[in-house]
């Protein structure tokens, strides 16, 4: 089950690395405005078709990533190329969030973001 709060914040991610508004966001993957507004305020859950809509706008998002979090903001795919051309931000001002771990799960992946906006990914 997807966490509202968290895929709020994820979202929101999403459109700030594209530099869209809200409204330019809604436009570019075939949603009303209020959509956006309502999922954004968390009156709304997002749909599966939403969820969908997103990723064929902005097929580099990882799919795992914006629904729970899980992996990186872009596809493997993408991370790379984007690190080869250079260490440009994905996020900005966001705070690391520290997740409890299980022992029957390993660390797949780590990921560092630095102050000056650069990050480094580790992965197993």
């Amino acid at each position: 089950m997807i966490n509202t709060t968290e895929f709020i914040n994820r979202l929101q991610n999403v459109i700030d690395y594209y530099g869209e508004s809200a409204s330019s966001f809604a436009e570019t993957i075939g949603v009303q405005r209020s959509s956006i507004s309502h999922i954004l305020s968390g009156r709304n859950k997002p749909s599966l078709d939403f969820v969908l809509k997103v990723l064929s706008a902005y097929p580099d998002v990882n799919l795992y990533w914006l629904c729970n979090g899980t992996g990186s903001f872009l596809s493997e795919k993408q991370v790379k190329s984007k690190s080869e051309e250079s260490s440009t931000p994905i996020f900005k001002n966001e705070q690391p969030k520290v997740q409890e771990t299980k022992t029957d799960k390993a660390i797949e992946q780590i990921v560092v973001f630095y102050s000056d906006g650069t990050f480094k990914n580790f992965k197993n």
